[in-house]
């Protein structure tokens, strides 16, 4: 009976032994696990510069917010093509309206321009009438001075007017053409008109040709008085 007894006590001391042995075991496993999650990260020492790029992925952005730049980048492209079409219109109607002004103002001067001719004939004609023509041929003559004032007429109507300088005038190569120099007169003057020009708005359509006093000209000599020219006569 006591060896029964002894028999079961030394198997409880086993299990109890080996329960214990377990206990230790598990009690040893938790604590590596408890000082690791204690102990602090130790992080390795970066002493370069950090790049966005590698830092950032792009799949890490919020695909809202990638749709939001990619839509503001579209507008500020739609704007700009807005504001190149809305200056290229309103460029293209100012050349319009200059065009338009220039056409209506500047669209005949190749007509303008020969039909100087006609008047040039008209004049040479006129000047050549002497008094007797106009005694026997009055209604021709008449005719004539009436075709050039209703053409000079016309080329007021569509801003074509003439250029007659007067003598002793200075000369102005933007609108006198020299055709003579002559020794007598104020230098740079004009003596004579050979032909007068004409203008179509602010633009010479022909310029005026004339004969001009040269640089080392003389003047003229005043013409003499009545009472002088009869003295001489007595004294002869």
């Amino acid at each position: 009976m006591s060896d029964a007894k002894s028999d079961a006590e030394l198997k409880q001391n086993k299990e109890a032994a080996a329960d214990a042995a377990k206990a230790t075991e598990q009690e040893a496993d938790k604590k590596p696990a408890e000082s690791e999650a204690e102990s602090p990260v130790q992080l390795e020492s970066f002493d370069g510069e950090v790049d966005p790029t590698e830092v950032l992925d792009a799949d890490a952005l919020d695909p809202k917010d990638t749709e939001i730049e990619q839509l503001k980048g579209e507008l500020d492209q739609a704007r700009d093509q807005l504001m190149r079409a809305v200056a290229d219109a309103q460029n293209s109607r100012k050349r319009f309206e200059r065009d338009r002004r220039e056409a209506e103002t500047y669209g005949g001067t190749k007509l303008a321009r020969d039909i100087t001719g006609v008047y040039d004939n008209l004049s040479k004609a006129l000047s050549l009438v002497t008094d007797d023509m106009r005694a026997s041929d009055g209604a021709f003559v008449e005719g004539l001075e009436l075709t050039q004032r209703e053409l000079l007429k016309a080329f007021s109507k569509h801003g074509i007017k003439p250029v007659e300088p007067e003598k002793g005038e200075k000369f102005d190569p933007n609108e006198h053409e020299a055709m003579f120099e002559a020794p007598f007169g104020d230098p740079g003057t004009v003596i004579e008109v050979v032909q007068i020009g004409f203008m179509i708005a602010d633009r010479l359509l022909r310029p005026a040709k004339v004969g001009v006093a040269s640089a080392n000209a003389k003047p003229m000599p005043a013409p003499a008085a009545a009472g002088d020219s009869d003295a001489t006569e007595e004294s002869a």
